[in-house]
């Protein structure tokens, strides 16, 4: 029997995916948990505003059967959305948990737990894009947003390690805090800077550019091949132009790893 017809036999399969990161929840509904699954519905709100999602944009949703989450909030506001959850559905709420390994990724770092799940779960959309793209081959993956992340994964699935680094809104902020006088207003990005506004500005962008780079090179260096590279995030738009190393922009490859994991833990619960 297909799995279409399996399908079809149990009824809806919805997905509902959430991404909780510093400052706003991003939630996407899907027609199933697997890969590639069309998209419903989908909408961000800031955290401060999660108590009205059940009153709000969850309001009119089709129930999911499903779901699947991603969160770096603390475990108050995992709760706070659990509890929009209940007041409209009864659906069991998913974490995700980074680990040894999960869907074709295996976890390179020193403690497994301790890894950022977000950085977990864009690697695993990363690593099957890439996949879905051809020959498998190592990866850069740098997420630009609060804080800015660049991930490093070899040829087989193996994440090597990866940096940390401060945001642009973050280097500013200290900055000005901690310099006599400094204040701290938008310029522009340019080679040589010649006021203190495109001063601060191009810093904070070559900064996180160097580091994308960098690890570029390590890169290409450890796995001798050259990887492929992606950006994601915020923020990933603003840095796009002074990037100097071929790169793809997807902004959705948190939910794609969302899609890649639900599509192994639950298939054989909704098909089997």
């Amino acid at each position: 029997m297909s799995a279409a017809l399996q399908q079809q036999q149990q009824g809806p399969q919805r997905l509902l995916a959430i991404d909780i990161g510093n400052t706003r929840l991003k939630w996407a509904l899907y027609e199933a948990p697997r890969p590639g699954a069309t998209l419903l519905a989908q909408g961000a709100e800031f955290l401060e505003n999660i108590d009205k999602l059940a009153d709000g944009p969850w309001a009119g949703l089709a129930a999911p059967q499903w779901m699947l989450g991603s969160t770096v909030a603390a475990d108050a506001v995992k709760r706070r959305v659990e509890q929009q959850m209940d007041e409209l559905w009864d659906v069991e709420s998913h974490w995700v948990v980074s680990g040894a390994a999960e869907a074709g990724l295996s976890n390179g770092y020193d403690h497994p737990t301790r890894l950022g799940v977000d950085r977990w779960v864009a690697m695993i959309g990363a690593r099957h894009r890439v996949l879905a793209q051809g020959a498998a081959r190592p990866m850069v993956l740098a997420m630009v947003g609060t804080a800015v992340t660049v991930e490093a994964v070899d040829t087989e699935g193996r994440f090597l390690g990866g940096l940390i680094l401060p945001g642009h809104g973050i280097m500013l902020r200290a900055l000005e805090s901690g310099t006599a006088g400094l204040h701290v207003p938008t310029g522009e990005v340019r080679e040589f800077p010649t006021n203190t506004s495109d001063a601060l500005t191009s810093g904070g962008t070559y900064a996180i550019a160097g580091a994308i780079e960098r690890m570029v090179l390590h890169v290409r260096r450890h796995c001798g091949a050259e990887p492929a590279c992606l950006m994601t995030g915020g923020a990933g738009w603003k840095m796009a132009p002074h990037i100097q190393v071929p790169f793809e922009l997807v902004e959705s490859l948190i939910f794609d790893g969302l899609l890649e994991i639900a599509g192994r833990r639950f298939s054989e619960s909704a098909f089997g």
